[in-house]
């Protein structure tokens, strides 16, 4: 690929990035919360019961910044911890219903982005898009996210 071609895909991602994170910023300023919180909730939404090493394995941050995020998730009732039956030393991570309607509310409107940009595409284009994204993931994570999906995204 020529310079120019490979520029021109770096500056789509910042503008792509900076779009999708728009109105989810948006949403998340009247919370007084950054995009460190959407990101725990999305991840701990997604993964029910997931604890504090899984969510630092995912979002490759420090443990004093997730301490001070899940802190205040916890603190203002978006989400809770349980003790995990088999090992009562280890926390497990739900969203609360509040967390849930959160959660929703970022991710429905992140969907609605997407979806509008598959059509736009058409469905030739989505498999394409997808394997783009995973191969631009590190080796270690990809094989992570794959474990996530089903449908042969890692094919």
């Amino acid at each position: 690929m020529r310079d120019e071609e490979l520029r021109q895909a770096i500056e789509l991602l910042f503008f792509a990035y900076r779009d999708f994170t728009g109105e989810a910023d948006a949403i998340l300023r009247d919370y007084e919360f950054g995009r460190a919180h959407h990101r725990v909730i999305y991840f701990i939404g997604r993964n029910p019961e997931i604890t504090v090493t899984q969510l630092l394995v995912i979002l490759k941050i420090t443990k004093q910044s997730l301490a001070r995020v899940l802190g205040q998730l916890l603190y203002e009732g978006f989400v809770e911890q349980k003790t995990d039956a088999a090992d009562r030393r280890r926390r497990l991570h739900v969203l609360t219903q509040k967390g849930a309607e959160l959660d929703s509310r970022l991710t429905t409107r992140q969907s609605h982005l997407i979806a509008s940009a598959y059509a736009t595409a058409g469905s030739q284009a989505i498999g394409g898009f997808r394997q783009i994204l995973r191969s631009i993931i590190n080796q270690e994570d990809r094989e992570y996210v794959d474990s996530f999906f089903d449908d042969g995204l890692s094919k």
